[in-house]
């Protein structure tokens, strides 16, 4: 997990080539070595930089930022809530696309795979980039929270009208590092079951279209079969 071995967009190799050489990130590539001799760890090696892969730094028009990759064999593809193709949508994804269709038209899809939208500049971050299966939560506190808070303060420091996605309270609380001043914050609260329903209605995929298009940006196209 070296910087020249990650699979990583060069833009994105410039823009944080300061994290990459910093000590918290030297020691979060020691724990994952020693995980990675004990436990299966989700998204595969190749993956955990998926979003900064396809995504790249000058491309972010839209920022949807989630909390754990999931931690069960074969879902996690490093883009946040996205699952790899073929494999059954969880809850809050199903969420999310009835909200899609709602707010928008677009049928639900049957695939999970958000890739699509990470292409055309939705950058799709998970705070925490790794997980030991079945252990919800388990690669949390190790560093992973400082290298994607530096993300998040990188964009915003360094880009203007980028629109920001915070669904639920965890993702709310990375509104400072965001400057209002230069760009858009929209909230709902987290697509997951477990809200009850409070994320539908949001209407974010709209208003995030018509945010791009006020500033002459081409809209995401949110589908996902065409």
């Amino acid at each position: 997990m070296s910087n020249s071995t990650i699979s990583i967009h060069p833009s994105w190799k410039r823009v944080l080539e300061d994290q990459f050489s910093s000590s918290y990130f030297l020691k979060l590539r020691e724990f994952l070595l020693e995980e990675k001799k004990q436990y299966p760890i989700f998204p595969p090696g190749k993956q955990i930089f998926s979003a900064f892969d396809r995504t790249p730094f000058e491309s972010v028009k839209v920022v949807i930022i989630g909390q754990d990759p999931y931690h069960q064999p074969g879902q996690a593809n490093g883009l946040c809530f996205s699952v790899s193709p073929g494999v059954s949508k969880p809850p809050s994804l199903n969420n999310i696309f009835k909200e899609l269709e709602t707010d928008l038209g677009i049928p639900v899809p049957k695939t999970g795979n958000l890739e699509p939208w990470a292409d055309q500049g939705v950058l799709l971050l998970n705070a925490t980039l790794t997980v030991r299966q079945a252990q919800a939560g388990s690669h949390q506190g190790k560093g992973w929270e400082t290298f994607t808070d530096a993300v998040i303060k990188k964009v915003s420091d360094e880009k203007t009208g980028v629109v920001f996605l915070l669904w639920g309270r965890y993702a709310h609380s990375k509104e400072e590092l965001i400057d209002k001043n230069k760009h858009f914050i929209l909230k709902a609260a987290h697509p997951s079951p477990l809200a009850r329903g409070a994320f539908f209605g949001c209407k974010h995929f709209s208003k995030t279209n018509e945010l791009l298009k006020q500033q002459g940006l081409e809209p995401i196209d949110w589908r996902l079969e065409k």
